[in-house]
């Protein structure tokens, strides 16, 4: 896989929740590369701020050569990209890490996948539900009834809903809902928020259910150099030689049982 770091202009941005932006920008070269789970460093127009902000790809337009980013704003650099506009041009490189590319080679026609994804771990979940062959049930998690993306999913597969708030679908946590709608699976993909990941973990290990999970973390280089964004793993590391891996490079999707979260 080769990563590109380059100038790319932005093909357009609108804003779709609160604090929640879309933004479609071209790139041929990455748009070849790139796959489900993966993810671009974009960097600041501000010298002062070297370190890019490692945001995970939404969706994949091969044809058109195009990437959509689906981000919160959560600080300097992220309120930068959000007052963008179409035209305007950032820098970004990748596709960078390893997404659910063996798990999507396990699926099937009649394979049965659930889908978990919370807060701003339901972006990177949309082009896997393209992606994948089976039957897919696509449980979101929300803090209330701004349920951006939930239409994009409704053309992929059955769409359960909880909020924290309760004001739309299940109240309380994906948890919640899958228990009270009784689903199951033959594989579970899941990414979100680490207390989310664990519950799902430790879900996937009672129902004996095979389950890759997209870990959330600050990232630095975004190319593994760096070791700042380590996670505590369940075997020796080839590269750091102790029970570590870099998320950056080794993931940010590991099969549940290789890490301890």
């Amino acid at each position: 896989m080769s990563i590109s770091r380059e100038k790319v202009k932005i093909i357009s941005q609108e804003q779709i929740a609160s604090g929640i932006y879309s933004m479609w920008f071209a790139s041929r070269a990455i748009a070849q590369e790139a796959a489900a789970g993966q993810f671009v460093s974009v960097y600041s127009a501000d010298g002062a701020h070297l370190l890019p902000r490692p945001i995970s790809i939404c969706q994949i337009d091969r044809e058109r050569g195009a990437i959509r980013l689906v981000y919160r704003v959560a600080g300097y650099g992220t309120a930068e990209f959000a007052s963008m506009a179409a035209g305007d041009e950032l820098t970004v490189m990748g596709p960078l890490g390893n997404g659910y590319g063996v798990a999507a080679a396990r699926c099937k026609e009649d394979s049965r996948i659930l889908l978990i994804a919370g807060g701003i771990g339901v972006p990177p979940m949309l082009e896997l539900a393209r992606d994948l062959p089976g039957e897919k049930t696509i449980v979101l998690g929300y803090r209330d009834r701004e349920l951006f993306l939930k239409d994009d999913f409704s053309a992929y597969g059955q769409v359960v809903i909880a909020t924290e708030d309760g004001s739309a679908g299940v109240p309380g946590n994906v948890l919640d809902a899958i228990r009270q709608e009784n689903l199951t699976a033959d594989l579970i993909c899941s990414c979100g928020p680490t207390p989310m990941l664990r519950a799902v973990k430790a879900f996937a290990q009672e129902k004996g259910i095979p389950a890759w999970i997209s870990l959330e973390e600050r990232m630095a280089c975004g190319v593994g150099a760096c070791l700042g964004c380590v996670c505590q793993s369940t075997e020796t590391d080839a590269h750091s030689h102790v029970k570590n891996k870099r998320i950056c490079k080794d993931g940010p999707v590991f099969a549940a049982e290789e890490v301890e979260i």
